[in-house]
């Protein structure tokens, strides 16, 4: 069984900064990728940022510069800074292999 809680979403002005948290607990492979997704309204779901257990990272082109993913152990973070409306999203964890997902965390950025 394995369990992703994420935290740290909320609403910020454009411009602003948030950072995001995801802890993974449970039966977790020693080789492994925790990384962020999004889903805005009427949009597919999207990777944001990728970290893997090897310290492999890598990030969608539409953030590079702007977010940047670490990791400590069995929890990412995902520091966004210069939000831009288009940011606006539910942002969920993921933990590959297995295809475990978090419950999901809102970012809203206004203008």
């Amino acid at each position: 069984q394995v369990q992703l809680v994420e935290s740290g979403g909320g609403l910020v002005q454009a411009g602003g900064s948030l950072r995001l948290s995801c802890e993974a607990s449970g039966s977790i492979r020693s080789v492994n990728n925790l990384g962020w997704y999004r889903q805005a309204p009427g949009k597919q779901r999207e990777l944001v940022a990728m970290y893997s257990s090897v310290g492999i990272t890598n990030y969608a082109n539409s953030v590079k510069g702007r977010f940047t993913i670490s990791r400590a152990k069995n929890t990412v973070y995902l520091q966004m800074n210069s939000l831009k409306l288009e940011d606006t999203a539910v942002y969920y964890c993921k933990l590959t292999p297995g295809d475990y997902w978090g419950q999901g965390t809102q970012v809203t950025v206004s203008s």
